[in-house]
């Protein structure tokens, strides 16, 4: 099973300096994925999103995405259409080419009022009668099915008989139901055969050759099984790691199973880390003489990481922060690294002011105290000039 990695988006977002946390577009094509899983922990101002081509087999962990416009998952394992509820921004959805037998599925996505395009082409359940005009009646919101426009006319004639399709797709959807089921069955049992003539064979070659003769049919079960094979046939001709060039050391996990980022320190080295009210302050003792080269520093919304000569320290924030606000400095002195991450919601009531209105008879901290001095010298009162409406002393 092909598992989404981080290594995985950030070499699949090089065209935004494999930065992931501002990354607006992703492509995961192709890649044998299984499960769709981290996408919308990491990259959550996504609008864009391909994974096409692949093998999941559930629509599921997206509903953090609010941004997205385009999910395309044509060529996958999909068989029913669930959990897009959340998707505010989608415009735009492309299930070409998966099993969708359970054509009342798309009633979850009339709240998705910004859906503008939607396509099943390819599905099982385009075989079933009115199967157009249930859809169109269904999803008002839709400018264009299958890659053709909806007129007017074909709106209003279809949502007037909505209910009398609907009735006919749930007796038809129950029957591909069953067929599904007992294909289910079939298909494990026809594997099972398969796995044990395959294990009276010494050769290898011999294996894959019996596999790809024999005869399948088409169903998530067979697609997984073929991609597994070609996944095999692709090993055996890369050449073998030798052992005494390969790194052994494991590792570490950086991330949850949820998507939630560890806190890490591989090198032990000391810090300080200081929660303010509009900014986090992260002070890393690096070591004195090390060659800032070697210092490598990713912000991102939810965590900072810095590699020091291949090891890592990571620490995870509660509050979401600015990446590209944020202010990287290292000392000539000590060497130590200082890293300000600016808040993205700071909480304005903590803020400490700058200045301070200094209570009466108390001067201002750093204020100049003036000294009071006496009256000296004389006044004359002849050269002072009275005002010309000044009326004459009685």
């Amino acid at each position: 099973m092909v598992r989404i990695t981080e290594e995985l988006v950030r070499k699949k977002s090089e065209h935004n300096e494999r930065l992931i946390s501002t990354l607006e577009e992703l492509s995961l094509h192709q890649e044998d994925i299984e499960r769709i899983e981290h996408i919308q922990n990491w990259c959550r101002d996504l609008k864009i999103l391909l994974l096409q081509s692949n093998l999941i087999a559930r629509l599921e962990n997206l509903f953090k995405l609010k941004r997205l416009e385009y999910l395309n998952v044509a060529v996958n394992n999909i068989e029913r259409i669930e959990n897009l509820e959340s998707l505010e921004s989608l415009n735009k959805l492309d299930l070409t080419l998966n099993f969708i037998g359970e054509l009342t599925s798309i009633e979850s996505l009339i709240g998705n009022y910004n859906l503008r395009e939607l396509i099943l082409i390819g599905n099982p359940c385009v075989e079933y009668p009115h199967y157009r005009d249930y859809v169109v009646g269904t999803l008002p919101q839709l400018h264009s099915f299958d890659c053709k426009e909806i007129l007017p006319t074909e709106r209003l004639q279809a949502q007037r008989l909505v209910q009398q399709h609907r009735a006919v797709i749930v007796q038809c959807q129950a029957a591909q139901a069953i067929e599904r089921d007992e294909q289910r069955i079939r298909v494990a049992e026809q594997q099972q055969q398969l796995a044990k003539q395959c294990a009276d064979m010494e050769d290898e070659e011999e294996r894959r050759r019996t596999f790809w003769n024999s005869k399948s049919e088409h169903c998530p079960e067979i697609r997984t099984e073929i991609a597994r094979q070609h996944r095999l046939g692709r090993e055996k001709h890369e050449p073998t790691p030798n052992p005494l060039t390969t790194n052994l050391k494991r590792k570490p996990n950086l991330f949850a199973p949820c998507g939630r980022p560890y806190n890490i320190n591989q090198g032990k080295l000391p810090f300080n880390f200081q929660d303010e009210a509009d900014h986090y302050s992260l002070l890393l003792e690096v070591y004195k003489h090390l060659d800032t080269s070697l210092i490598d520093v990713d912000v991102e919304t939810n965590y900072v990481r810095v590699t020091v000569k291949g090891k890592i320290f990571q620490i995870a924030y509660n509050e979401e922060v600015k990446p590209d606000e944020s202010i990287v400095q290292r000392s000539q002195i000590t060497g130590h690294l200082q890293i300000t991450l600016k808040k993205l919601k700071a909480n304005e009531l903590l803020v400490v002011k700058s200045v301070r209105t200094p209570k009466k008879g108390v001067p201002a901290p750093g204020a100049a105290v003036a000294t009071a001095k006496e009256p000296s010298g004389t006044v004359d009162i002849g050269n002072i000039c009275p005002p010309p409406d000044l009326p004459d002393l009685i």
